[in-house]
């Protein structure tokens, strides 16, 4: 997922994240320390919560709790697959922990689900900890490949995928480039017609600089529909979070709504009200992005 500032530990019993690009902070009241590890690209640590259940820290920054990721891993995934018009091929490029790949799977029309992850040890980490998240990895459609995501969707087949989901960090050092045109334009070669690229872009209220240049790369990469939706999400600063959506000449208001309302899964946020309501933009958000 993404991270966000460096950790304070300045009360004992809890762990503090700050965000100084707001002058804000999230706190999460600790039991015990489960994991502590640096693998060959991060530190990986996973407590207990009191209110939250497990927690996955990397790199000191917050990445997912058991009691709320469910609003994330459900925004970044259904609504691009029920925009789509009939999703087969999904890519998740990052994506460690498994969620998304999981929410992909729950549709019953997905052919073939590749998830594409540098770090192999998160995903073993969270299949000890957060089996709840990993429970599709052994589903035949799924496949598990730990390499560069950026060199996998360089190397794809013209037209290999309908959707791709990219669970990123923040845009710093390597995960930088998964914000920027030339990878944007290595999706759009790997996508299919009426593909969907759907990428986490931050928060709407902190973060505009970001989501601004997030979808000027992503037009100049050749998309010609891009929206951003909203989505809360507490253990993130703000609380507000966001997924910028990029396709072709569908606009993603059309999405299939008879679908959404006859869904044979279960979802915990995402309904075809919740999708609706994604779409609606701020007032600030017109005049910053330029979006409507």
């Amino acid at each position: 997922m993404t991270g966000h500032g460096p950790a304070i530990s300045d009360h004992p019993g809890w762990f503090t994240e700050l965000c100084e690009e707001s002058g804000s902070a999230f706190a999460l009241q600790l039991g015990k320390k489960l994991h502590d590890e640096t693998s060959s690209f991060q530190h990986i640590e996973v407590y207990q919560t009191t209110h939250f259940g497990n927690l996955l820290v990397l790199d000191g920054f917050i990445m997912l709790t058991a009691r709320d990721n469910f609003l994330y891993h459900e925004m970044m995934v259904h609504p691009a697959l029920f925009t789509h018009p009939n999703p087969q091929r999904v890519l998740v490029v990052g994506g460690g922990d498994c969620g998304c790949l999981q929410e992909i799977l729950r549709h019953p029309k997905i052919q073939t689900a590749h998830l594409v992850e540098l770090d192999e040890r998160v995903t073993r980490v969270c299949e000890s900890f957060f089996p709840e998240l990993c429970a599709a990895n052994q589903d035949s459609r799924a496949g598990l490949h730990f390499k560069d995501g950026i060199q996998w969707v360089t190397d794809a087949a013209p037209g290999s995928y309908d959707v791709i989901v990219v669970d990123s960090t923040d845009p710093v050092g390597q995960a930088a480039r998964l914000f920027q045109a030339p990878f944007y334009a290595a999706c759009h070669a790997a996508l299919g017609q009426d593909g969907i690229l759907v990428v986490q872009s931050e928060s709407p209220l902190i973060h505009t600089d970001l989501i601004q240049s997030v979808r000027k790369a992503m037009a100049d990469a050749g998309f010609g529909q891009i929206t951003t939706l909203t989505f809360p999400q507490c253990t993130y600063p703000s609380g507000w979070w966001s997924a910028t959506l990029a396709g072709g000449a569908i606009p993603h208001t059309e999405f299939r709504e008879d679908a959404v309302r006859t869904k044979v899964f279960a979802t915990r946020y995402y309904n075809l009200g919740t999708h609706r309501g994604a779409l609606a933009q701020p007032e600030f958000m017109k005049e910053e992005l330029g979006s409507k």
